[in-house]
């Protein structure tokens, strides 16, 4: 599926999901008193889909992966408050949340993980590159590659045939 829109990204909407949770969950009366720990948790939470959405926006491959480990990176710092906050007496009525939370965080943190991996293979420099040639180029390279692809399988056919023929010569003579 071709995503026209960061808001149709899965991964987009994993995040959006975490900071919309992560906010009036933080906002709970054993947060009072924490310092900067609440605020720091909502900006680490927002931050992810922002820059998700940031780097989908950018239009070069380049971009968006340097966008996709900031989010990643987000999603970590989240992931590394809650294992504080796991460690602290005053959260101990909130333990099955924060395993939630960092359940969310690290799907969201893999599944990052994945389309940049996916992206580092691509041969595509981004949307903002993309023109009738580059396109064309594109779409013979993959013809070509389709074109091998069957020319292997072919001729490993012809080989397994070839071996046969020679197994069933030997077993008749």
């Amino acid at each position: 599926m071709k995503y026209e829109r960061f808001e149709q990204l899965p991964v987009w909407q994993a995040a959006a999901a975490l900071a919309a949770r992560t906010f009036p969950w933080s906002r709970q009366p054993v947060f009072q008193g924490m310092g900067d720990l609440t605020e720091q948790l909502q900006r680490a939470a927002l931050s992810v889909s922002n820059n998700i959405a940031e780097g989908f926006e950018r239009g070069t491959t380049a971009e968006l992966l340097t966008f996709l480990y900031y989010a990643r990176g987000s999603a970590g710092e989240v992931r590394s408050m809650l294992c504080v906050m796991e460690q602290m007496s005053e959260f101990a009525t909130l333990q099955p949340d924060i395993q939630e939370l960092k359940q969310q965080s690290e799907s969201i943190s893999r599944q990052i993980r994945a389309w940049a991996g996916n992206l580092q293979n691509s041969e595509i420099p981004g949307t903002r590159h993309l023109n009738d040639r580059s396109k064309k180029r594109y779409e013979n390279r993959l013809r070509q590659t389709e074109y091998y692809e069957r020319m292997d399988q072919f001729m490993k056919q012809k080989e397994r045939e070839l071996k046969q023929e020679q197994e069933n010569r030997r077993a008749q003579s």
